[in-house]
């Protein structure tokens, strides 16, 4: 029999009881105005607040302690009623999560006394934050103190998903493939890397859900985090999509997948792709409980090195080029990062959730992207997404340092390439990995069946 929603609610404030010896006090956080009052940001409530509640509810706080919570959160006024239509009074809110009690928001500040808290993001409750606790309470700041022992409690919990949450992020899994899949079927009929977005996120939207990012859909692949869509989609160009739908309840989906606007890779963008391909591949068959996730990115490193000096890009050993970081030229971000109620999951905490205790960012150009430093585990989510981009920046300011370990003519032939990435969402097992996202295709002749279908439909 599956688990309710609050029998897992309840566990997870167990499981945090058995963590921590103090109250905790979570904000869900609240809107923000475009412009004007009444014109707001979309709402999204605190992770942290999320996890342990179960519900996005805005301007709410819950107070935690030896296993029991409190809600906080005012009543609806009754003009709302005439804008937002009717909504549930705070007793049924209490009810659906699992309450113990439930109180009005002015009443909170005399429950502040020993407790810890983690700031959220939006200005003004972080600000109120602040003023009940009388200390710095900030995003941009990490966590001092009893806070910083909370946000090591919950870092704990959340690093390793239970089946609740597992639940949803197989949903947002299948819908973030549903929308890739749309994404490829109407590619050959859309003039605008606009167009394409429009209908990967009308799917994720038909199911209710939101993206858990802002989506990143362009011919423009060499620049990581284009968020503009206003290019023509021209015959020979590669179009890379990373688009992720979100639940209800805030848990994220992420892929990634790069395909060819015409149905059809050239010889070059196939070469490159496969490379992309044999890294992605290579990572997800050695993941398995005990091994460390930044072994994982340097065995990407080095099949990618590999598969350059093969295509005569590099020249020299691929092991020394990856100990010089000459394949971080083309591939200079991590191979991937926590997923689960955030798509980078919480890192607002900074590196205190992604990084071990006594591990430290490297300086190195090739590793200090690096999101994840861990010792895999059974319930970790993560991500793995290698690539391949040719950055006009980065490569004109290497051409002197690596003169006579980049073949430059031979590289030229690859012009068509400019940024290649497939990324998936791999759950760590007690044998292996399950893939969530296995549903949509990475092969090469795969991807391009799928393109080409959408000229039947």
């Amino acid at each position: 029999m599956p688990v309710s929603l609050i029998d897992t609610l309840h566990q997870r404030r167990q499981n945090l009881a058995n963590l921590i010896n103090f109250p905790a006090i979570l904000w869900a956080g609240n809107s923000s105005p475009r412009n004007f009052p009444a014109n707001v940001f979309p709402f999204r409530a605190s992770s942290h607040f999320l996890y342990f509640a179960g519900l996005p509810l805005a301007n709410a706080a819950i107070r935690m302690e030896a296993g029991k919570l409190e809600l906080f959160i005012d009543e609806a006024t009754p003009s709302s009623a005439l804008w937002h239509g009717e909504t549930p009074k705070r007793d049924e809110i209490a009810t659906q999560i699992g309450a113990d009690a439930a109180y009005p928001m002015t009443e909170l500040a005399s429950t502040i006394e020993g407790a810890a808290t983690i700031a959220v993001q939006d200005a003004s409750t972080w600000t109120q934050q602040t003023q009940l606790f009388n200390r710095m309470v900030l995003p941009q700041l990490p966590p001092q103190g009893i806070d910083l022992e909370l946000a090591k409690a919950i870092v704990k919990l959340r690093l390793i998903h239970d089946e609740g949450a597992l639940t949803e992020l197989r949903k947002a899994s299948a819908v973030s493939v549903a929308a890739h899949q749309a994404g490829m079927r109407a590619v050959k009929k859309c003039k605008t890397e606009a167009e394409v977005r429009a209908a990967m996120e009308s799917v994720i939207i038909a199911h209710e859900m939101q993206t858990s990012y802002n989506s990143i859909v362009t011919v423009h692949g060499e620049v990581l985090h284009n968020e503009h869509y206003h290019h023509p989609i021209q015959v020979g160009d590669l179009l890379l999509a990373d688009v992720g739908a979100e639940t209800s309840t805030g848990w994220a989906g992420d892929i990634t997948r790069t395909f060819p606007t015409s149905g059809k890779f050239s010889s070059t963008q196939r070469d490159i792709y496969d490379v992309v391909l044999a890294a992605h591949d290579a990572c997800i068959a050695a993941m398995h409980p005990g091994v460390e996730y930044a072994d994982i990115h340097l065995l990407a490193c080095k099949v990618i090195a590999e598969g350059l000096v093969d295509l005569g890009i590099l020249q020299g050993n691929p092991e020394e080029l990856v100990e010089k970081d000459v394949h971080a030229l083309f591939f200079p971000h991590g191979i991937g990062h926590l997923l689960g109620l955030d798509v980078h999951d919480m890192e607002d905490l900074g590196d205190l959730a992604g990084y071990e205790e006594g591990r430290d960012r490297s300086q190195r150009f090739g590793l200090g992207y690096l999101r994840l430093n861990r010792t895999l585990r059974p319930g970790m989510l993560v991500t793995i997404e290698p690539g391949f981009y040719q950055v006009p920046a980065i490569l004109q300011s290497a051409r002197s340092h690596y003169q006579y370990l980049i073949n430059w003519e031979r590289l030229q032939q690859f012009a068509d390439v400019r940024g290649i990435r497939i990324e998936d969402d791999v759950l760590v097992t007690n044998t292996g990995t399950e893939v969530l996202t296995n549903a949509l295709p990475t092969a090469a002749k795969e991807i391009e069946e799928l393109v080409c279908s959408g000229e039947k439909i």
